[in-house]
């Protein structure tokens, strides 16, 4: 697979995917500290934000809700600074004298009050490593660095290249490039999907939770800054966009779409002009959304 080359981040919305406050891992054993014990931990999310649909998605492809209880949080944070004041006293209990914005989503250990971490790749690696249920493998022998690379894709070809496509402070030709960026990666999917189920195993795996989260927030945030040519250019590939609403359809995937969240989140962290694409989403996502 071709991976799009990197684009400039330009944000649309306030901070938006602020550097992660804490990073501890799972281990396998107690010599690790956080070592993996059901019931120990506990997730802290809100399916409305794109880190926090990943780890929904994961957690339910692992079939969890015994092991790794989830607490949701509003779609809106309902601080000032962007955080939760829900989490503020895991916070504060995690790092003396936290000033930073309590922001999901947490892995938090229950044991200890604190939080593990706030790094949504690290906490969907060690739920599909430590806590893997019945089989299912999110993470198979040798599909890392395909993993990655699809990460990588979905955060500079789709997620950035589009919000930068759709700023209207950006130059004529940055916005034109960003687009070209955006176009020539969902090109290079819809390709590669030709004639597959999934994305890079014949199952799910964790490549097609991060493609599919970033779909749904191409479709029903970034799309609203795009003009309607742009738009229809986008939607222009067949392939792929029939692979995101076949997940969709997979209670794992759309039973966590909250669409209205989605869009009360977008609305309250928007700093862009809407444009001529918000008008008709791509996909029906709400045939498959449970809220």
């Amino acid at each position: 697979m071709t991976i799009a080359p990197p684009v400039a981040h330009t944000t649309a919305h306030a901070t938006d995917r602020p550097a992660p406050a804490f990073r501890g891992r799972i281990g396998r054993d107690a010599r690790s500290g956080h070592y993996a014990v059901p019931g120990r931990y506990r997730l802290h999310l809100s399916t409305a934000c794109p880190d926090g649909l990943r780890i929904a998605v994961t957690h339910s492809l692992l079939g969890l809700d015994a092991v790794c209880p989830v607490t949701r949080l509003p779609a809106v944070p309902d601080c000032p600074e962007g955080g939760h004041s829900a989490l503020r006293p895991l916070y504060e209990a995690s790092a003396h004298r936290y000033r930073g914005p309590a922001v999901g989503p947490v892995l938090s250990d229950d044991w200890s009050g604190r939080i593990v971490s706030t790094h949504a790749p690290d906490i969907m690696r060690d739920l599909a490593r430590r806590f893997s249920a019945g089989g299912t493998s999110l993470h198979p022998c040798g599909a890392e660095s395909e993993i990655e690379a699809v990460e990588r894709m979905c955060r500079e070809g789709i997620e950035e290249a589009a919000q930068r496509a759709g700023s209207a402070g950006e130059d004529a030709m940055v916005c034109d490039t960003a687009l070209t960026t955006l176009l020539d990666t969902l090109g290079a999917l819809d390709r590669w999907l030709t004639g597959r189920t999934y994305l890079i195993r014949d199952e799910v795996t964790a490549a097609d939770v991060e493609l599919w989260a970033a779909l749904v927030q191409l479709d029903t945030v970034h799309r609203n800054h795009l003009d309607a040519a742009a738009v229809q250019r986008i939607a222009d590939h067949p392939t792929l966009w029939a692979y995101a609403r076949r997940l969709a359809a997979h209670p794992a995937f759309g039973g966590h779409l909250d669409l209205d969240g989605i869009e009360r989140r977008h609305h309250a962290r928007c700093q862009g002009l809407e444009a001529a694409g918000a008008a008709v989403r791509i996909l029906d996502w709400a045939a498959h959304a449970t809220r």
